[in-house]
């Protein structure tokens, strides 16, 4: 299991303390432990940097420009065009030359998850999967992935612990599926009962009993003595939404409930349901609700 500890920009390549990479948002100092991602404008510099025990994705939001692999022969010099997606394996040195402006999002995930996610999705010893240093043109998927790290690293309402939890995993099961050579396990079996699975019961239980607490993803897993990416996947195949999704639903009806019955302030209310702040609550209450938590209070006193 990998340290619960904040992946931190010292833990990457070194490349965002370049004075080429003008950083718009990272995620230092955040409490994400399985993933670190980073928002910036690179501009034109060349460099070798030292390995990391991690792997990293490189997304390029605008292009073409040219690019040249330093130490990787199979990559060579390049045009990527925007959307390009450069992957980078962990345990060798990577060098770049970089000719022009472009802006990047950069997203690192811990090799224990990847080690971790493989263990239910392929055969064989998970330490020994490869996935090879690469550039991809095309990929919706992934690049969606990117994208998602990005909007959380820049809306600090959405980038909650929980939320890159499962992100990371689903990024690692992208990546093991698209860019191994692994050979993957049989389909699993998408649950058909009506009723919840006795790991998914514990795990919505523990939710609501710590509704009010910081709850992530390896929290859930320890209650219910599975793996993160088990509980993941469970989420998934049973409620059809990732974890971080059911516990905001989890928190937007209590809020509800709350303000139908008590008269508690909605700053009172968004702290008893686990939201960062009063506007953390208005802003998610009006996207799943249509209305303000005032204004539905007041609809529902009328």
């Amino acid at each position: 299991m990998y340290a619960r500890r904040p992946f931190g920009i010292d833990e990457t390549h070194g490349m965002l303390a370049q004075p080429s990479a003008r950083i718009k948002a990272n995620s230092d100092g955040r409490d994400w432990t399985s993933m670190f991602a980073s928002v910036q404008r690179e501009t034109p510099f060349q460099g070798v940097f030292q390995s990391s025990r991690d792997h990293l994705l490189v997304l390029h939001r605008d292009g073409p420009v040219q690019v040249e692999s330093l130490c990787d022969r199979r990559i060579g010099k390049r045009v990527v065009p925007a959307g390009g997606i450069h992957i980078i394996s962990p345990g060798v040195d990577f060098g770049i030359n970089l000719t022009g402006s472009i802006e990047t999002v950069h997203v690192y995930v811990r090799r224990a998850i990847i080690e971790e996610v493989a263990l239910e999705m392929v055969d064989g010893d998970p330490a020994k999967l490869e996935i090879p240093s690469s550039i991809v043109e095309t990929d919706k998927a992934l690049h969606a992935l990117i994208d998602a790290s990005a909007y959380a690293v820049e809306d600090e309402s959405i980038g909650s612990s929980m939320f890159t939890d499962y992100l990371s995993r689903t990024i690692a099961a992208q990546l093991i599926r698209g860019y191994s050579k692994a050979k993957l396990k049989g389909g699993g079996r998408v649950s058909g009962a009506a009723s919840l699975s006795p790991t998914l019961s514990d795990a919505v239980d523990y939710m609501t009993a710590n509704i009010d607490e910081a709850i992530n993803l390896a929290d859930i897993a320890q209650a219910t003595n599975r793996s993160p990416s088990h509980i993941a996947r469970i989420f998934r195949t049973e409620l059809g939404m990732p974890p971080h999704r059911y516990l905001i639903n989890l928190r937007v009806d209590k809020a509800r409930r709350l303000l139908e019955k008590t008269s508690m302030s909605i700053a009172e209310i968004a702290y008893e349901c686990g939201f960062a702040h009063q506007e953390h609550l208005t802003r998610l209450f009006r996207r799943h609700c249509g209305t303000t938590p005032a204004a539905y209070r007041r609809s529902k006193r009328n």
